[in-house]
């Protein structure tokens, strides 16, 4: 009996010491749960998959068995430690010119800082003789049904897991080990009650259900899907090039850790809370890679980076500026007719008609189909102005 005492007090302690590492580490939350499988989340992947709302993003869609399974990671694993880095910081004014917002998480490479302190309690746990796997941003483990087991935050009506007191600014990253770590408490109280300001805050109306997520119309997914962007989201992108953050910006506990955030982060550097939009229409792949290559990419081919940015001209472009216009004939000329197809868009609503009927007589199917549909186009609002 004794001997079984003075192991759980060193389980324990070690569990302690990981905790300090992790928080000394620049994280803000740390948990521990066990690793059973998550069967109830395998289940709703499973259904929403066959429900199509997943709208063919693979991720933790691909295989949900092995997703939420944890000893398919690591044999004979016994805890899994949780790790929160926050990464919400005021965003900087936007420089002048036609600019694209993007995502608060994509601003600089969190998960590299994540994964930087994730290894140095991984390190503790192996200086004991344990083995310890690191995972964060790999799709290998649902992180935040992990976050949630261990006592980390509640499922937010977003789908977000929100950290309590602090919101959703999150990335979340996991230690899979083979020690025997006391769990931490269980999940906490939903904290939304009867909230919903994330759900008119969507812009495309994509929060069909307490925590469910039609990605068919999440902006997040579209800009990383492949193909023609859905004309009925077009308009609603904005000014977007990567991500959405809105229904983060509504959700109040969200608002007060944006109001109290400092410019401060792990990693040294400008963040990219801004991208010049006929700066990267103009560059070349390479740069862009090098630029942005840490984001989701499709097939890690820029074309869908510029696609993006052609929706965003559209709905921001003045279609008087000089510069604006030349970026959109190139496109037209485009030998990607992808991006002649967006270009027409584009030009239709910034109210270039004459740019749309040049293309009429284009070869490909795709640019025929928004010369077609052109005249259904609502303007942008600056193309309105300008026409008044």
């Amino acid at each position: 009996m004794t001997g079984t005492v003075a192991a759980a007090a060193r389980d324990t302690a070690l569990r302690d010491e990981i905790d300090r590492t992790l928080r000394s580490a620049g994280l803000g939350a740390v948990g521990v749960t066990t690793v059973e499988p998550f069967d109830d989340v395998r289940r709703t992947l499973e259904q929403r998959r066959t429900d199509g709302l997943h709208a063919g993003m693979a991720f933790t869609f691909r295989d949900p068995r092995r997703s939420t399974e944890p000893r398919r990671l690591l044999r004979n694993a016994s805890s899994i430690v949780v790790g929160a880095l926050a990464y919400v910081e005021p965003r900087p004014e936007a420089p002048p010119g036609p600019v694209a917002r993007v995502a608060r998480y994509a601003w600089r490479d969190h998960y590299a800082d994540l994964r930087a302190a994730l290894d140095q309690g991984a390190d503790v746990l192996r200086s004991r003789g344990h083995r310890a796997m690191v995972i964060a941003d790999q799709n290998g483990l649902v992180d935040r049904a992990a976050a949630h087991r261990a006592g980390i935050g509640w499922w937010g009506r977003n789908a977000n897991l929100l950290v309590t007191g602090a919101g959703s600014w999150f990335v979340l990253g996991s230690i899979v080990t083979d020690a025997s770590l006391p769990p931490s408490a269980g999940p906490v109280e939903d904290g939304c009650r009867t909230c919903t300001r994330c759900v008119p805050a969507c812009p495309t109306g994509a929060i069909v259900g307490d925590g469910v997520i039609d990605a068919r119309r999440c902006l997040a997914w579209l800009v990383q899907d492949t193909g023609v962007f859905p004309r009925a989201h077009r308009a609603a992108l904005g000014d977007r090039l990567y991500g959405c953050d809105d229904c983060q910006d509504a959700c109040p506990p969200g608002r007060r850790s944006v109001s109290e955030a400092v410019p401060v982060a792990i990693s040294p550097g400008p963040n990219q809370a801004w991208v010049d939009v006929l700066d990267l229409l103009a560059a070349a792949d390479e740069e862009l890679l090098a630029r942005h290559g840490r984001w989701y990419i499709p097939k890690r081919d820029p074309r869908y980076l510029r696609r993006n940015a052609l929706i965003v001209l559209g709905n921001i472009g003045d279609p008087s500026d000089d510069r604006v216009v030349g970026a959109l004939d190139r496109h037209l000329a485009h030998d990607d007719a992808l991006l002649r197809a967006h270009a027409v868009w584009a030009c239709a609503r910034l109210g270039l008609h004459d740019r749309v009927e040049r293309s009429r007589t284009d070869r490909a199917a795709v640019v025929r189909a928004e010369v077609a549909m052109a005249s259904e186009v609502e303007p942008a609002p600056m193309a309105r102005r300008v026409a008044s």
